[in-house]
């Protein structure tokens, strides 16, 4: 994993490699690779996660991620927070509190492939957090967030899990533009 973490897909939003790879289940697709490209139409529900050597006891930040808002060439509102949660209690994300709601892929129209990156902390113990809560009804308040620097102000150790990914503007994109109030 080191070596493909280490080369195109290295992102700027995680500062330290994962021990793990992340798998991330959802209804029509499996993210269990470095760099597989999905299309916004399979990833549109909250998936479940799962990654060798999780502890069903410990308690976890996981965080979704994408560095190329509103396009690898111009990433001026990078990173755009897809889904942000903590206090996951192993790998059930629908334990825990959720910051930010899931929503899925939503690059724009001829913007090109994008990169998302999921990455999962251990939590040391809970956390209160004083960030805002997003729903899965807006966009407000989702871009450039820094998974580094929250990683910082949480006292988050080094991932333990992550997987990249890729997708691009499909069909269903403009659904949820619409959900979150984008034009």
């Amino acid at each position: 994993m080191v070596s493909q973490w280490d080369g195109h897909l290295q992102l700027s939003d995680v500062d330290e490699k994962p021990k793990c790879l992340l798998r991330v289940k959802h209804e029509k697709v499996c993210i269990d690779q470095l760099g597989k490209e999905v299309k916004p139409c399979q990833i549109t529900k909250k998936p479940t996660i799962e990654w060798d050597g999780m502890n069903p006891d410990k308690l976890h930040t996981v965080v979704l991620t994408d560095p190329d808002v509103p396009s690898q060439s111009d990433r001026s509102m990078a990173q755009w927070h897809h889904y942000v949660a903590v206090n996951v209690k192993g790998n059930d994300l629908s334990t825990g509190d959720t910051l930010t709601e899931y929503v899925g892929s939503g690059a724009g129209k001829d913007t090109g492939l994008h990169r998302y990156t999921w990455v999962v902390y251990e939590q040391k113990g809970p956390l209160k957090c004083d960030e805002p809560h997003i729903d899965d009804r807006t966009a407000a308040g989702r871009e450039k967030f820094n998974v580094s620097r929250f990683r910082k102000k949480y006292g988050l150790g080094a991932p333990c899990a992550g997987v990249c990914f890729l997708a691009e503007w499909d069909e269903t994109v403009p659904a949820l533009y619409k959900q979150m109030g984008v034009e």
